[in-house]
Formats: C-alpha cells, structure tokens, sequence
C-alpha cells in the first residue's frame, strides 16, 4: 500500500515538473532564438544552420530552470495534499514525517544526477557541436544579404557594395575590398556581375573591371574583361574559438592537476598545455567547474525546504504565514546559490566557505526538519 501512495505522489512531481519545465523552456528558447537571429541578418548563415544551433541550446536552458522548476513542483505537490488532506493517507498508513521528507530527497538525488549529467557531459558537447557547425557551415546566406548602395561586411576581411541589384540576379557596379593581412589588402572594382553556386561554393563572376593590390610600399592594378572570386574561402564572423562552457570536464580537471603540478599559485596566470587549456586561466576554469559540479547540490536543499511544508507551526497566527515564508526560504536559497557563484572568486577562503555552503545547509535543515518532526518542536 505505502509502495502505491509514494508511487502516486512521486508521479505527480514528475508531471508537473516535466510540463512546468518543458514549457519554461520553450519560452526561453523562444526568446533566446529570437536574440540568436543575427546569425542569418548579420553573420550570413542559412536558416538551417540558424535552427540547428538554437536548437542545440534546449539542453543548456532545460538545465539552468532545473532547480527553480524541481522547487515549485515539490511545493505546489506538497501544498495540493495538504490543502486536499490527502496527506492524512500517508500518516493513517503508518508513513512518518521524516520517512516521507527522506523519500522526497530521494527524488532529489535523481534530479541532481540529471542536472550533474547535463551540465558535465551533454551540455558540453552540445555547444561544441554548435560552435564546430557555425565554424565548418558555408555561409549560404550570403546572396540574400547583399543589397543596393549598402556596405555588406558579415565575412571577416571582406566588404563589399553594390550599386544596383536586379531582379534577375545582375549585379551592377561592384566594389570589393578585401583585407588580406595588416600590410596587404585587394580592391576589386567592376561594372557588373553575378553570384552563381558551383560545387556548394559561391562563387562571383564579374565582367569588365579591375584589381588594385596594395602593399606597403607598391600599388598594381590589372584589368579584367572577366573573372570568378571565390567567396567560399572567407569565414564568418561568428566568434568560432571554444568557449569555456564547450569544453569537456574531464578536459578542465585534467588542466587543473597540471596547474598545481606546476606549483603555479598566481591564480591570474595563462595556463598553457597541449589540450586546449591555452588562454585559459585557474579563475575561469575553477569557475566553469563550480558552476557545473557544485550549483546542483543546491537541488537536495530546496528540495528539503519545499518538503518542510508538512511541519506545520503550532500558533495558529503564523499558519497564514507558514507557506509564504517557505516559499521565501526556498527562493532565497536558489538567489544564494546564483550569488555564490560571484564569491567563490574573491579569496581562497571565501572560496573553501562557498564549496562547503551547500554540504552545510543540506545537514544543518535535515537536522532541523528531524528534530521538529520526532521532537515536536516548533519554531513560532
């Protein structure tokens, strides 16, 4: 029978959770889609490169409303049996409350392990696959981006403007300047032209013009009646060098060992190895790695704060008080757990503290939940 109660209840967190959050989600996603549209208007991808890279950021979002989302759903679950009095089935049955708070933070170990395996594993390679992809994706977009009498510039080292754009594809009176390194640089100037794909490569045919190569020291120009200029040989100006969040865990511990191998204690220092950890500082990857490993942790207590709605206070004045204040504490913990983030870089003790919050508040409020349920203590 208590099999069948704990099963019931268990479901009923998971159902809301899984709808609260997939539709947080989307809205964020959404949201964030819409900022990421200057991957096509600005940068010159195509739309299917544009929805394959938003899409791979659903893992990211679902994972930072994972603690929000898991507090509400225990609450709100909670708050729904008490205020049905269908908690009274689990005490008629036998069900301590500390037996029921102990099966609730078994349901939180299972969410920290989602919220540890997304953040260590998939959202990594997630955005690495969305970085690798806007670095080795043709820039397609690129024929609709160009306009009349406007400087187009979403390729690194290369603008170019057009005078008139007809319908049918013609283009008239073309400027190209294309920046080759900081001494050389190429201005290619025609009367007209047009952009056609051969071998998925664009390609701009251009007819009656010249090329102007400037050097430091030297200016040639030569005329043509007709040329091809490859447009697939420049990249984006998407930003395409790893970021700190794309890189693997097991790659930014690797780099922290070596760190200390080297007895390096200037915390500002570049650290410099072959896998990856160049330009990358101790600050920032202690950082990525917090945000990764210990954050979650912050699950198990809010997940014991919601549960403590079955302690119910003895004064009948603070009853009305009673779920706001939890609902606070709860809230509170999750903005400490987001502030914390910013204190664990300001000292070498405050960090020590920082690592150890989380692992304190998780036993300091089970102890005070045990001893208010077998003691019958209260504190109004």
């Amino acid at each position: 029978m208590n099999k069948l109660i704990y099963r019931k209840f268990s479901l009923d967190i998971v159902n809301f959770f899984l709808v609260s959050s997939f539709s947080i989600t989307f809205i964020v996603w959404i949201i964030q889609a819409v900022n990421f549209l200057d991957l096509v208007s600005d940068d010159g991808h195509s739309l299917s490169v544009y929805f394959y890279y938003v899409s791979l950021n659903l893992p990211k979002i679902f994972s930072k409303t994972i603690i929000f989302v898991f507090f509400i759903s225990i609450f709100y679950v909670v708050n729904k049996y008490n205020n049905s009095n269908e908690l009274i089935v689990f005490w008629s049955n036998g069900i301590k409350k500390i037996h029921f708070i102990n099966f609730i933070l078994g349901i939180s170990i299972f969410f920290l392990l989602l919220q540890l395996f997304l953040n260590l594993i998939i959202i990594p390679k997630t955005q690495s696959l969305g970085r690798l992809h806007i670095k080795d994706s043709n820039i397609d977009f690129l024929p609709k981006l160009i306009s009349e009498k406007k400087f187009i510039n979403v390729v690194k080292n290369l603008t170019i403007f057009v005078e008139e754009y007809k319908k049918n594809g013609e283009l008239k009176n073309i400027y190209i300047n294309e920046k080759i390194n900081s001494k050389k640089s190429k201005i290619i100037v025609s009367e007209n032209g047009r952009i056609y794909k051969k071998d998925d490569k664009y390609i701009l045919k251009l007819f009656k013009g010249g090329i102007t190569n400037i050097n430091d020291n030297s200016i040639f120009t030569l005329n043509f009646s007709e040329t091809d200029y490859d447009l697939s040989s420049f990249s984006t100006k998407t930003v395409t060098y790893p970021k700190m969040q794309e890189l693997n865990s097991i790659m930014l511990i690797n780099c922290i060992k070596k760190f200390y191998k080297k007895n390096k204690i200037d915390k500002s220092q570049i650290l410099r190895d072959e896998q990856k950890c160049e330009d990358r500082t101790l600050n920032a990857i202690s950082e990525e790695l917090y945000k990764r490993m210990i954050l979650p942790l912050y699950t198990l207590i809010i997940s014991l704060v919601a549960a403590s709605l079955i302690i119910e206070p003895k004064r009948k004045y603070f009853m009305k008080f009673h779920k706001l204040n939890i609902f606070l504490i709860g809230s509170f913990i999750i903005i400490i757990s987001q502030l914390s983030l910013k204190l664990f870089l300001t000292s070498i003790n405050i960090a020590y503290i920082v690592l150890l919050l989380p692992i304190i508040l998780i036993f300091f409020y089970y102890f005070l939940i045990f001893s208010l349920t077998n003691y019958k203590f209260s504190l109004l």
